[in-house]
């Protein structure tokens, strides 16, 4: 008999009930990453980034900071939304909140933990590892009836080097490399409707050819947003082809919702996983590559 599936690193997530339990411990450094994603059409934009600042200003998970995605950890200059960041430049801004030897860092988000996951696996691909997920995130714990402050936390400077893990982000080259490669297998965490084709909110509507989709949002459960049992997931996974042994490659509209099935996919032990950056902010508007649709 075979085991179930398991969460192999069942440290980076953490409930409420840890959370609560932890908060006066003076290494753990907390921080709210909820950025929004306003759809527009008819503006050439999929949609507006704005940051969910205002939201932890009005009230948060006490003693947790805020951490700005697109406008203080990515690459404002880049044409494409939540760019990554050298890895030197990203240690240094990430220490100077509070983050490195010898902290726990525990990221929560609002509505989603894909911008939880987001920070995690940015975390993970500059070498940092002691961080992890509030599952339910910010949601559930208000829901719970847990305590809430607006005052603004801001952790004393840290030092954090920088060790890069080559790989796990990639750029379009790689996923095109990885069309009609059986040892690869490339998905997209978009909703069915823009893996399909039916929606067209990137440009050119459709997907990576061969890719499948393993959407982020089915991997979580509606009712409190938290993950999904380590056996739901394997089962959503082996469905769609995305077998361990193979590189797995993931994108989404703009490298966020991706993160969400990197994350689960690591903690179910996949050991080759990357994520396409840009994604289809970049894919869809390039001519040169090809799309397909259904």
């Amino acid at each position: 008999m075979t085991n179930p599936p398991r969460y192999a690193h069942p440290e980076a997530i953490v409930t409420t009930e840890w959370l609560a339990a932890h908060l006066d411990d003076p290494s753990l450094r907390v921080f709210d990453c909820t950025t929004y994603l306003l759809y527009e059409t008819g503006t050439g934009r999929p949609y507006r980034v704005e940051s969910g600042r205002a939201d932890y200003d009005r009230g948060h998970i006490p003693r947790s900071g805020f951490l700005d995605l697109q406008g203080e950890l990515s690459d404002t200059a880049a044409p494409t939304n939540f760019m990554m960041l050298p890895p030197e430049d990203l240690a240094a801004r990430l220490a100077a909140r509070g983050i490195g030897a010898g902290t726990r860092v525990v990221l929560y988000a609002r509505k989603s933990p894909q911008w939880a996951t987001r920070v995690w696996w940015m975390l993970r691909a500059i070498g940092f590892d002691d961080a992890a997920v509030l599952d339910g995130g910010f949601d559930r714990w208000a829901a719970e009836g847990r305590p809430l402050e607006t005052a603004e936390t801001r952790y004393p400077p840290a030092s954090l080097v920088a060790r890069p893990r080559p790989g796990l982000f990639v750029g379009k080259e790689e996923l095109r490399a990885a069309i009609g490669d059986a040892s690869a297998c490339t998905i997209n965490a978009l909703a069915p409707d823009l893996h399909s084709g039916g929606n067209a909110r990137y440009g050119r509507p459709g997907r990576i050819p061969g890719s499948v989709n393993l959407p982020a949002a089915a991997l979580l459960d509606p009712a409190t947003l938290a993950f999904r049992p380590a056996a739901e997931v394997a089962a959503s996974a082996a469905a769609v082809g995305a077998d361990p042994s193979k590189r797995i490659l993931l994108y989404c509209g703009g490298g966020i919702a991706a993160t969400l099935d990197a994350f689960l996919l690591h903690q179910l032990g996949y050991q080759d996983i990357a994520v396409y950056d840009a994604s289809m902010s970049e894919w869809a508007r390039d001519e040169s590559l090809p799309i397909e649709r259904d």
